[in-house]
Formats: structure tokens, sequence, C-alpha cells
């Protein structure tokens, strides 16, 4: 399997290609703000681009994807959709093929409401919902506990799984749920409320703990 992380610009976005070495299929995530550096990866080095996916409907994840839907003529895909080619919808646990790899769709509400992650191989791309040390932004209580169920669902993957987010937003571009785990502070917080809390307190928890 292969991936490649895009720095497509933005506030630190990332965007990815993940790609079945063998058959050259691939698919694009989050391919905002400069989705042509994306395709031309692709066309250069022969992968066949078969979905488009972006992990939620912030503009920031979706703006490029009129430019990449004439590119291809493929549909970008978000939570809810249903696949043109292959008749799959976009929902917690659908599996779409690609070459002798699957894409596995987690819903993962918190950030917003049709937050997905998807689930590669040995792979993890989490959009706004997971970040390196981080988690996703949350503007209500509801939110936030949303955010809490979806990330320890995201933490019963196995520990080597690597973590790839949706903005450099972290202390590194790429991690792995072991990692998270052992290092995180919302994931070490004992429950709900110490959780809420930390969001409540963060910017003064970065200060003390000297967190960018």
């Amino acid at each position: 399997m292969i991936v490649e992380q895009f720095r497509t610009g933005g506030d630190r976005n990332f965007g990815y290609l993940v790609a079945d070495e063998l058959t050259r299929d691939a698919l694009v995530i989050d391919a905002s703000f400069n989705p042509s550096m994306i395709v031309r990866f692709a066309v250069e080095r022969g992968f066949v681009i078969r979905y488009l996916f972006s992990t939620h409907g912030h503009d920031d994840h979706t703006n490029g994807n009129e430019a990449i839907r004439l590119m291809t003529t493929l549909s970008p895909l978000l939570y809810g959709d249903t696949c043109p080619r292959t008749g799959i919808t976009v929902e917690d646990g659908a599996l779409f093929p690609l070459g002798s790899l699957e894409a596995r769709i987690l819903h993962t509400p918190g950030h917003t409401r049709d937050s997905i992650c998807i689930h590669v191989g040995h792979a993890l791309f989490t959009g706004d919902t997971l970040f390196t040390g981080k988690v996703g932004g949350t503007g209500s209580e509801e939110q936030a506990r949303d955010e809490f169920l979806s990330l320890h669902k995201l933490m019963l993957l196995p520990g080597k799984t690597v973590l790839y987010p949706g903005h450099d937003y972290g202390v590194s571009p790429v991690s792995s749920i072991s990692t998270e785990l052992a290092s995180n502070p919302f994931l070490l917080q004992k429950d709900f409320n110490a959780f809420l809390a930390l969001k409540q307190n963060w910017a003064a928890y970065k200060k003390t703990h000297g967190i960018a």
C-alpha cells in the first residue's frame, strides 16, 4: 500500500492519496486548496483514482471538490453520499474495494455531525476528529460527548495503526494509535467529565505544558 501526504495549503491542511501498489487503484482524501497537485502526482506515477472522499463538509476540506471532480469525472463523496460507480453509501462500516485493499468508513461525529475517518490497511485518516496530541474542536457539550465516543471507537483499532490527520496541528504530521493512547492528553482522561473539562480549559493547559 502506498500513502502520500500532501500539504495542500489553507490552515496547514493535509490531503492524501492512498493506492494499491499492485493494481495502481487509488483514492483521494480531502483534496482541498490544491487538488491539481494530487491529480498530477497520480498521473505521473500511473495511479488510477477510483474515489474522492471528504472527511467532513467544512469548506477547508471541500473547497477543491469541484475542481477535482472536473479533473477526474468522479463524484466527491461525503458522509451519506452514495457512490455512483459502486452503489455503496458512505456510512459507518461501509467497505469500498480498492484493488486488493478495502477502505472502511468509520462515522465519527463530534467536530461535525458528518465527520468520518477512513481506515485502509494499516492507515487511518482522521480528518479533524483526531490530531497528533490533540483532538478536533467542538462547539457544545453534546458535540464534545459525541467526539469522546468517536475517539474511543478509534482507539479499538490495532495500536500499530498509523494515524494521518487532516491538519498539521499536532506534535508531528503522523502518529499511531498506540502513541496517541500513551500520550494524547484527551485520551488519557478517565471519563467524559474530565475530557470536557480539558476541552474547556485547553488554552490554559497548553500554556502550562508548553504546547503550541
